[in-house]
């Protein structure tokens, strides 16, 4: 199924870094339970997160697209 993401998800990492599990199709869900009034801990538990590491890329994470774009075109 082809879900369209936002601009918010574009940077969110496909895959946890230590463990290497797929997470990057769940964020934007994550983000929707959150916006629901849940707290993090009851989406990742709903969303089947388990392992400590990738709940940590998902609490952890911090867009700066928008940041980093204020430099596009600046360095060669």
């Amino acid at each position: 199924m082809d879900v369209p993401r936002n601009e918010n998800s574009s940077d969110f990492p496909i895959r946890c870094f230590s463990c290497g599990a797929v997470i990057g199709h769940l964020y934007d869900e994550y983000k929707q339970k959150l916006s629901e009034g849940k707290s993090p801990k009851e989406a990742l538990d709903e969303l089947g997160i388990e392992r400590y590491c990738c709940r940590r890329m998902f609490i952890t994470h911090k867009s700066v697209i928008k940041e980093l774009s204020r430099f596009h075109g600046a360095v060669g």
